[in-house]
């Protein structure tokens, strides 16, 4: 059995945990049950390589309290320059519905934030049919333009109002990062950025083959179904987090962690 409990490792200047879906949804669960800010994100290659192209960001995201390998060049990452061991990445969608089934095993209430009203209409009976006992305490589509000045405060009450103790945030990398750095000083409740999540979820978008995600192939299947949208952020993104990576394994290059962002973040998207 692999220790899950390392914390924090440096891959490309950006931190990312060490651990496994037990331990990662068992952090998420007990910061809703203890009423604590937390937030999440899971990061693949894309993830990361928006820290390693904008430091701010990168400060951004090395201040979250969890950062899951969602895919698995960070898994590989992990155990490369690490020896973490991990054998299994923590992919964001899955980690959203054993998130959901602990939450509604115990009654706490999820706020769903993000994406479109039609994707939405379609993800809440879909998640309410595999969790019967879920409690959706409210939904909230993204409006797709950057926050008015003290509307990140009426989002939190809106939020805290509804009873919520979990929210997802389907907004996007790194728009969700930035809403839930953002949002946490704000609410007292984990704060997941769950990434394509939501359209997965409510079938929009359909899994790649097991054996595609086991070698690291989803990039490809992902740009299969939107080559318009996704050519850059493979074809360029891609070599350039090995090449990276390649280099900080032999010393060539040091990639250093910027510290945590504390400063607010002003005119964030919603």
């Amino acid at each position: 059995m692999i220790d899950v409990a390392q914390g924090k490792r440096n891959v490309l200047g950006v931190l990312v945990d060490v651990t496994d879906y037990a331990s990662a949804t068992a952090r998420i669960v007990e910061a809703a049950r203890e009423q604590r800010a937390f937030a999440v994100t899971a990061l693949a290659v894309h993830g990361v390589m928006t820290g390693v192209e904008d430091p701010a960001h990168n400060a951004r995201l090395n201040s979250f309290n969890l950062v899951t390998p969602d895919g698995q060049p960070v898994r590989w990452a992990l155990n490369l320059l690490h020896g973490a061991g991990l054998t299994d990445r923590v992919y964001g969608p899955t980690l959203t519905l054993k998130v959901v089934e602990q939450a509604a095993a115990e009654g706490l209430p999820v706020y769903l934030y993000g994406s479109t009203q039609p994707v939405l209409d379609r993800l809440v009976p879909a998640l309410q049919g595999m969790f019967p006992a879920l409690k959706i305490a409210g939904v909230e589509a993204s409006k797709f333009r950057a926050a008015l000045p003290g509307e990140e405060v009426e989002i939190a009450e809106r939020i805290k109002a509804s009873g919520a103790r979990i929210v997802l945030v389907g907004l996007g990398c790194p728009r969700q990062e930035v809403f839930a750095y953002a949002m946490r000083p704000l609410l007292d409740m984990p704060l997941l950025a769950v990434g394509a999540a939501f359209d997965y979820h409510a079938g929009l978008l359909k899994n790649p083959p097991a054996w595609m995600q086991k070698y690291a192939l989803e990039w490809l299947w992902r740009l299969g179904l939107e080559p318009k949208r996704l050519w850059k952020r493979y074809v360029l993104l891609n070599p350039a987090y090995l090449g990276r990576l390649a280099a900080q394994k032999a010393g060539l290059w040091k990639a250093t962690a910027p510290e945590a962002a504390t400063a607010p973040v002003h005119g964030f998207a919603v």
